[in-house]
């Protein structure tokens, strides 16, 4: 009851702010207004950047204003449409823009908890005093609160419409009016058509047993895709500045950058070696340190000599394997050399 005095007393604030002619006062508390919603929306637009871009170096290149242009262009693209929608636009959002008002209107029946008005409760409605008894109109007294609070500005009494949210306020709004009223709760509550026609409820409905399905299928998948994730990944760029080069020792050279991602929550030290070649040499031939959630980057040198190569492509696979061999991943790749010499 406190938390709604509160809510209604910050409401009316609100309004009479608007209602004020401007002064220092409104300036001011406009402006911290928009300057924390600037700030919202600028660490939205990080953190969705910080997909792409590791949010470390994101945070120092900001702070130190050398932030990438691609960069710079997306945090503020997503800084203004936060801004946007959450400062200015909002119930439009809901409204005209989400996709669920639209796709959820599918995936009802008419067993399912929604919001809702019990007209036959309700109605007929009409404004009277606290403990007015022996007249004919319903609970409801016309007080409007359920569409003052709505955040989405729709009527609840008018029946299920798809700018609902189902975020209830207008059933807290109606349970406090009730109170004032000595009447029963209820009136706005969450319940199905079917129970406010009378009816039963049950869970033999098509719907309600697909949609089950489908999400213990998806849940399922996304269980055995975590259980069966390996903290490890490769990715092997051939340099794509020459076929091969000749070194001294006759030898034929192919150049490899080795990404390796460590998704593992510890340090990790991997060793490297190559498949599909004979008799290469390795240059580096260290192991490969990776902290804790980062990429390792090296560059290759692959020898051969060309007398044992067979063709001018040669499949080959890096392989990368922890010390203790717990872990391990592999990328393909291809080997070139000059054209064999036929016997």
């Amino acid at each position: 009851m406190w938390a709604e005095q509160v809510s209604e007393g910050d409401r009316h604030q609100r309004i009479n702010l608007d209602k004020q002619p401007w002064s220092f006062e409104k300036v001011w508390r406009r402006s911290l207004k928009h300057t924390l919603w600037l700030g919202f929306a600028f660490l939205t637009g990080l953190t969705f950047v910080s997909y792409f871009y590791d949010m470390r170096n994101l945070l120092v290149d900001a702070y130190n204003f050398d932030m990438p242009m691609v960069a710079v262009f997306w945090v503020g693209f997503f800084t203004v449409a936060t801004y946007i929608n959450a400062g200015w636009m909002r119930e439009q959002v809901c409204m005209y823009m989400c996709p669920y008002a639209r796709f959820q209107s599918a995936m009802f029946d008419k067993d399912t908890l929604i919001v809702s008005y019990d007209e036959k409760r309700g109605d007929p409605r009409g404004s009277r005093k606290r403990g007015d008894e022996g007249t004919a109109k319903g609970d409801c007294i016309d007080c409007t609160m359920c569409v003052q609070v709505c955040p989405t500005g729709i009527d609840i009494r008018d029946g299920l419409q798809y700018e609902c949210i189902n975020c209830a306020l207008c059933v807290d709004a109606c349970d406090s009016i009730m109170d004032k009223m000595e009447y029963e709760r209820g009136l706005i509550r969450y319940t199905t058509e079917n129970q406010l026609a009378g009816k039963g409820w049950t869970w033999k409905r098509p719907k309600l047993i697909g949609y089950g399905l489908a999400m213990i299928a998806m849940v399922s998948a996304f269980s055995f895709v975590l259980i069966s994730r390996t903290p490890l990944e490769l990715d092997v760029l051939r340099s794509r500045g020459m076929l091969f080069q000749e070194v001294s020792g006759g030898y034929v050279q192919n150049i490899y950058t080795l990404k390796v991602l460590n998704m593992d929550k510890q340090d990790r030290v991997y060793n490297v070696q190559v498949t599909g070649l004979p008799d290469y040499r390795m240059a580096p031939g260290e192991p490969i340190f990776v902290s804790a959630g980062e990429i390792g980057e090296v560059v290759l040198n692959l020898l051969v000599n060309p007398d044992l190569l067979t063709q001018v492509n040669t499949p080959i696979r890096f392989e990368v394997q922890t010390e203790d061999g717990e872990l391990q991943a592999s990328s393909k790749s291809t080997y070139i050399g000059p054209r064999p010499i036929d016997d």
